[in-house]
């Protein structure tokens, strides 16, 4: 599969219509985008049942700055919606392999309890 360019109108689809998804955060400018780039296509290749996505943040300012997005490249991922990496820098391709073999090996309902417990824990704000 090859990458999708993501907007401000498709990301949030993309993101919680689909099992898995990464985004590659990147700009033109930037020179570790630019030799990231062939590992992250590589990559998309590979892994048929992963959704690769691109943001250019010259062209998708608003949604970069919505994702906090400080540095790039900037890699995320999210399964069923729900952000569970999120790296800044290049990634070697065994380091990318391996990030998505992880995600791909979570168990949601876990990663769900843990985030429950989490805001419970979490001190009101009254």
């Amino acid at each position: 599969m090859s990458t999708v360019n993501l907007t401000t109108d498709s990301f949030e689809q993309t993101v919680t219509g689909n099992d898995i998804v990464l985004v590659d955060w990147w700009a033109a400018w930037c020179g570790p985008c630019k030799m990231f780039a062939p590992v992250y296509d590589k990559a998309a290749g590979t892994h048929p049942d992963v959704v690769f996505g691109k943001v250019d943040t010259e062209d998708q300012q608003a949604l970069a700055a919505g994702a906090g997005i400080t540095s790039i490249p900037t890699i995320m991922a999210f399964k069923e919606g729900v952000l569970v990496f999120r790296q800044s820098g290049a990634l070697p391709a065994r380091d990318l392999d391996s990030v998505i073999s992880q995600v791909k090996a979570l168990d949601m309902d876990e990663v769900r309890a843990k985030m429950a417990e989490t805001q419970d824990e979490a001190p009101s704000r009254a």
